[in-house]
C-alpha cells in the first residue's frame, strides 16, 4: 500500500513538477540561446559608449519562434493588431523595436513611426529580403537593388502614373467593372471577394499580358493563389506545405510566361502591355533586361497588383455597405460627374484621369480604404551589419520587419482609428497625420 502511495506520489510530482519545468526551459531555450549569443559576439560598449543590448522581446518556441502565435492573432483570433498590443503591454513602446523569431528567421519589429522611418530611410544599413525570395524572383524589383531597383522602379512608376497610362487603365477596368456590376445586381446575392477577384485578375491579365478570360487564365489564377499562401506559410520546402505548392507553382507561371515571352519575339510582336514595356526597356548602355528578369518583375508585379487591388476594392465594398451615409454621399458626387460630362453613351461617361483631382470626396473614401484595409501590414529588410538605434542593436543579418499596420490603427494618430471615416482626411486634419503615410513613399512597388 505504502508503495503504491510513493509511487502516485512520484508520478504527481513529475506531472506538476517537472513537466511545468520542462514547459518553461523550452519556452525561453530559444531566447536565451540568442541572447547569449548576442552577449558572446557584441559584448561591451557599442561607438556610442552605450553598452550594446537587444531590443524587449522574445524570440519564442524553438525553431517555429512566433509564427505560430503570429498566426493566432491573424487567422484565428481574427485580432491582427494584438500581436503587436500584446508586446508594446509586456514591454512597454521603448524604442518602437521588438525582438521575434519569425518565417524563419530572427527578427527585429519596427512599428513606430521613429523606428520605421530610420529603417526604410537607410538603405545602407537595410537591404530588401523576403522570407523566400524566389518566389517573388530574386531579379524583380522588390528584390534588387542600387541602380537596377531605381531602374525599374522609375520605368513601373512612369507606366502607371503618366497621363496615357492612366488613360488606358481606365479604358480597361471600366467596361469590364461596369459589365461585372450588371452582371452582380442580376444575381442579386453574390461573394463580393469572389467576384471581386475574378474581375481585378481579368483587368490585371489584360493589362500585364494582354490575355483575355480562358481556361489557361483560370489555370494561372490558381498558380498565383497556392504562390501568395506560399508567401504567407512557414519556409517548410516538402511535400503537402504551403510552400512546396507555392514552389511548384512559381516553376508552372515561370513556364507560361516564358513561353508568351518567346512567342513575342518570334514573330517580333510588340504589345502595349506591361511584359511589352519590360522587354523594351533598356539601361544607360543599352542593354533589355533578361527573359528571367522580365519574367520575375512579370510575377512580382501581378502579386502586387493582383492581391492589393483585390483587397482594397473588397474592404471598399464591405465599408461602404455598412456606411449608407458615406455611400450616398460617394454616389452623389459620382452622378454629379457623369451630368457634368454630357454625352449618352457609356464611353463619353467614362471617368478620365483629368477627372479624378475633382473628385475630392472619392479621393477622401479612397485614402480612407487604403488606411483600414492594410494592403502592406508589414514590408521586408534584413540589417546588412551591425545597426545602433537609441540604446539597442540589430545584428547583422537579422530580418527587420518594418510594420506599417501598427501605425494605421494606432489612436496616437488616428481618432477612433477603426471606424471607417472618409471626412478624417479633410485638408484642415490631414495635415495632422500625413506623415504616418509618407511612409508608403518608400514601399517597394
Amino acid at each position: 500500500m505504502e508503495g503504491a502511495v510513493g509511487a502516485w506520489a512520484w508520478w504527481l510530482g513529475l506531472l506538476f513538477g517537472a513537466i511545468p519545468l520542462l514547459c518553461l526551459t523550452v519556452w525561453h531555450s530559444t531566447d536565451a540561446w540568442y541572447c547569449a549569443a548576442f552577449a558572446l559576439k557584441h559584448g561591451g560598449r557599442g561607438s556610442n559608449g552605450i553598452r550594446r543590448r537587444l531590443p524587449p522581446g522574445h524570440m519564442g518556441v524553438p525553431f517555429l519562434g512566433e509564427t505560430l502565435s503570429l498566426l493566432w492573432y491573424f487567422k484565428l483570433a481574427r485580432r491582427p493588431d494584438d500581436f503587436i498590443g500584446a508586446k508594446k503591454a509586456a514591454y512597454g513602446n521603448g524604442a518602437g523595436m521588438y525582438r521575434t523569431h519569425l518565417f524563419g528567421s530572427p527578427s527585429i519589429i519596427a512599428c513606430s513611426p521613429a523606428a520605421n522611418k530610420f529603417v526604410l530611410q537607410s538603405a545602407e544599413s537595410f537591404g530588401i529580403r523576403w522570407p523566400v525570395p524566389e518566389l517573388v524572383g530574386i531579379t524583380s524589383v522588390v528584390n534588387v537593388e542600387g541602380s537596377s531597383h531605381a531602374r525599374l522602379r522609375g520605368f513601373i512608376l512612369a507606366a502607371i502614373n503618366r497621363p496615357s497610362s492612366l488613360q488606358t487603365i481606365a479604358t480597361v477596368v471600366q467596361p469590364r467593372v461596369v459589365a461585372a456590376l450588371r452582371t452582380w445586381a442580376d444575381k442579386g446575392t453574390i461573394v463580393a471577394a469572389t467576384e471581386i477577384k475574378k474581375v481585378t485578375f481579368a483587368n490585371i491579365c489584360k493589362m500585364f499580358i494582354s490575355m483575355e478570360p480562358s481556361p489557361l487564365t483560370a489555370k494561372i489564377d490558381l498558380w498565383f493563389g497556392d504562390l501568395l499562401h506560399g508567401l504567407r506559410a512557414y519556409p517548410f520546402d516538402f511535400p503537402g506545405t504551403a510552400s512546396h505548392r507555392a514552389r511548384k507553382s512559381r516553376r508552372k507561371l515561370d513556364t507560361i510566361f516564358r513561353e508568351e515571352l518567346e512567342a513575342r519575339k518570334k514573330v517580333n510582336k510588340q504589345c502595349d502591355d506591361l511584359m511589352g514595356g519590360l522587354m523594351q526597356m533598356k539601361d544607360e548602355q543599352g542593354k533589355k533586361l533578361s527573359n528571367e528578369e522580365v519574367v520575375d518583375n512579370i510575377v512580382s508585379l501581378v502579386i502586387a497588383g493582383y492581391e492589393s487591388t483585390t483587397i482594397a476594392t473588397m474592404w471598399a465594398v464591405y465599408h461602404l455597405a455598412k456606411s449608407p451615409v458615406i455611400l450616398a454621399k460617394l454616389r452623389e458626387e459620382n452622378i454629379a460627374m457623369s451630368k457634368s460630362k454630357g454625352g449618352s453613351t457609356s464611353t463619353s461617361l467614362m471617368i478620365t484621369h483629368t477627372d479624378i483631382p475633382k473628385m475630392k470626396y472619392t479621393a477622401k473614401v479612397v485614402e480612407e480604404t487604403i488606411r483600414m484595409a492594410n494592403i502592406a501590414p508589414m514590408v521586408h529588410r534584413v540589417a546588412n551589419r551591425d545597426v545602433d538605434y537609441r540604446g539597442y542593436t540589430i545584428p547583422k543579418g537579422w530580418a527587420v520587419l518594418v510594420w506599417l499596420r501598427s501605425l494605421h490603427t494606432d489612436p496616437n494618430y488616428y481618432e477612433d482609428p477603426l471606424s471607417f471615416n472618409p471626412n478624417r482626411w479633410d485638408v484642415s486634419r490631414l495635415s495632422k497625420i500625413v506623415a504616418c503615410f509618407n511612409f508608403l513613399s518608400y514601399l517597394v512597388i
